[in-house]
C-alpha cells in the first residue's frame, strides 16, 4: 500500500528539496513570511508587536528556534527579537552573531551577512540596539503587543506548557517565577508605563491555523516519512520482540529518512499499559495475543506529522480484535468521507452517528460518544503536534482549506487488554480532504499481509554473531 504524489505536489517539493540541499537560508520564499506579517499588521494597526526569539540553550544540545519566531521570520539565530510595526507597516529585527558562531552552529553564512536580503524584513539591527528601540517606539504608538503565552520548542504545545509552569513554578509557593513572556510583559509595562501591553497571541495563532499551500508540502512530506516508520515497526513486530526494540526501529527509520527529531516522544503500549493512554517507557516484551498501538510521528523542517496504528502482536487478528477494530475502521472511513470545506465537525458526526445506527452498532454508541460529537477531530497539527488556534468554535467549527488536524478514532476494552487507535493527519483541500498519512496498512488484511514479511529487527538480529544475541 503505497501513498501516490500528484505531478504539482511532487514538482512543489522537489523544487523545495532543491532550495534547502542547496543550503537556502530560509524554509519558505521570503515572499511568504512577509505575506505572514503583513496579515499580523492588519490586526495591530495601533501599534506594534514584539516576538521575542529563543534563548541559546543552556547545554550542550541544538538550537531549535521558537515556532511563533520561525512562522514569521523563518530565522534560525539564537537570542534574536523581531518588531512587527502595524502603523508604517515594516518589521524590525535584532541579533547580533559572528560569523564563525554562525557557522559553529551550522547556520548559514549568507543570512548572517545579509539578513536584510535574505528575510525581506525591512530593517535589520544588532541586539544591543533593542532596548533603545523599544523606548523610541513607546513614544509614537500606544500599544505594544506581544506574545503572552510561552513559546513552543521542538514538540511543545503552548497552553500545554503554560499549564505545567504555572503549576510546577508560577504558582509554586516555594518557587514563584513568572514565565518568560510573562516576565517580559511585567518589564514592558515597568520601563514602558505610557504604553499599553496586550497580548497578539491569538492573531498569531490564527494565522498558524490555515496552512499554505508550502505548508502542505512539508507536512504531506513529514507524514509519508511517519508512514515509512510505522509501516517498518509494523513488519517488526513478533512475540518476543522488545517494546524499547520496536521504538528504535521507527526513531532510526525517521531519522535516516530526513527526520530532525520526533513530533512527540512515540507511544508505545500493550497489555495493561493500554490503560494510561500515553505510555512510553517501553518495558514489555511483546507476547503471543498481545494487541498493540503505535501513536509516533516526526519532525520534519519543523513541521510535525500525528499517526497512530495498532495491530496484533502475532501478526493475526483474534475474532474480538477483528471486531472492535473493523468498529473504529468504519467509524474512521466515515469521518475521511465527509471532510470538506464548509461543513463543521458537528455534521461529520451526525454522518458517522447515522453510519453507527445504519450498520447495527449501537452497541458501540458509549465508545464513539465523543468522537460523533467532534466528528472524530483531536487536535489541529502543524509547527506543534497539538497546533495552536487563536479561535476554535468547537463542535461548531466550520472547515476551511488549509485546516490540518487529527482524525482519531478510539476504542479500548480494558479488562481484554485491547485498545485500537486509528489516527490520521488530514488536510482540508478545497472540495474535500486529504488523508496526509495514507500508505500505512488500515484494514485487516492489509496488516495481517505487511506482518508476514521479516522486519528491521529481524534483520539485524539475522546479522549479528551468534555470541552477541540475547
Amino acid at each position: 500500500m503505497r501513498a501516490r504524489l500528484s505531478l504539482p505536489g511532487a514538482v512543489a517539493l522537489l523544487a523545495l528539496l532543491a532550495g534547502r540541499l542547496a543550503g537556502g537560508p530560509l524554509l519558505f520564499d521570503r515572499a511568504e513570511y512577509a505575506a505572514r506579517r503583513a496579515r499580523l499588521m492588519d490586526r495591530i494597526p495601533d501599534g506594534v508587536a514584539i516576538v521575542l526569539g529563543a534563548a541559546t540553550p543552556s547545554g550542550d544540545r541544538e538550537f531549535r528556534q521558537g515556532h511563533d519566531f520561525a512562522y514569521l521570520t523563518g530565522v534560525d539565530i539564537p537570542d534574536a527579537y523581531l518588531v512587527v510595526d502595524g502603523v508604517r507597516r515594516e518589521s524590525l529585527l535584532f541579533f547580533t552573531i559572528g560569523e564563525k558562531a554562525a557557522e559553529g552552529e551550522g547556520l548559514p553564512l549568507e543570512l548572517v551577512r545579509d539578513a536584510k536580503g535574505v528575510t525581506g524584513i525591512e530593517r535589520v539591527l544588532p541586539a544591543e540596539q533593542f532596548g533603545t528601540t523599544l523606548a523610541g517606539l513607546s513614544h509614537r504608538v500606544r500599544v505594544f503587543y506581544t506574545m503572552f503565552k510561552p513559546e513552543e520548542l521542538g514538540p511543545e504545545n503552548s497552553n500545554e506548557k503554560l499549564n505545567a509552569l504555572q503549576r510546577t513554578m508560577t504558582l509554586n509557593p516555594w518557587d514563584g517565577r513568572l514565565t518568560r513572556e510573562l516576565q517580559f510583559v511585567r518589564n514592558l509595562r515597568d520601563k514602558f508605563p505610557q504604553v499599553e501591553v496586550r497580548d497578539c497571541s491569538p492573531f498569531v495563532w490564527d494565522l498558524r491555523k490555515v496552512k499554505s499551500p508550502a505548508e502542505l508540502d512539508i507536512l504531506r512530506h513529514a507524514a509519508r516519512i511517519g508512514v515509512e516508520g510505522h509501516n517498518a515497526l509494523i513488519r517488526s513486530t513478533r512475540p518476543g520482540v522488545t517494546e524499547k526494540g520496536l521504538e528504535a526501529v521507527f526513531e532510526f527509520v525517521c531519522r535516516a529518512s530526513g527526520a530532525v527529531d520526533m513530533a512527540y516522544t512515540p507511544i508505545l503500549m500493550s497489555g495493561k499499559n493500554h490503560a494510561f493512554g500515553h505510555y512510553h517507557k517501553y518495558d514489555r516484551t511483546l507476547r503471543e495475543g498481545d494487541f498493540v498501538i503505535l501513536d509516533a510521528g516526526p519532525d520534519w523542517e519543523g513541521y510535525h506529522a500525528d499517526i497512530s496504528t495498532s495491530f496484533p502482536a502475532s501478526g493475526r487478528f483474534t475474532a474480538r480484535q477483528k471486531e472492535l477494530y473493523e468498529a473504529a475502521l468504519a467509524v474512521r472511513e466515515a469521518c475521511l468521507a465527509n471532510y470538506r470545506p464548509g461543513v463543521t465537525f458537528k455534521q461529520v458526526g451526525e454522518a458517522v452517528d447515522a453510519l453507527i445506527q445504519a450498520q447495527g452498532m449501537e452497541r458501540f454508541d458509549q465508545d464513539f460518544r465523543g468522537i460523533v460529537r467532534y466528528g472524530g477531530y483531536n487536535h489541529m497539527i502543524g509547527l506543534a503536534t497539538h497546533d495552536v488556534m487563536g479561535t476554535f468554535a468547537g463542535p461548531d467549527e466550520v472547515l476551511a482549506p488549509g485546516y490540518v488536524f487529527a482524525c482519531d478514532i478510539q476504542i479500548f476494552r480494558l479488562d481484554e487488554e485491547i485498545g485500537v487507535r486509528i489516527e490520521d493527519t488530514v488536510a482540508v483541500t478545497a472540495k474535500g480532504c486529504e488523508n496526509l498519512s495514507s500508505g500505512v496498512p488500515r484494514t485487516v488484511a492489509e496488516i495481517e499481509t505487511l506482518m508476514k514479511g521479516e522486519g528491521l529487527l529481524q534483520l539485524y538480529e539475522a546479522s549479528r554473531p551468534k555470541r552477541a544475541r540475547r
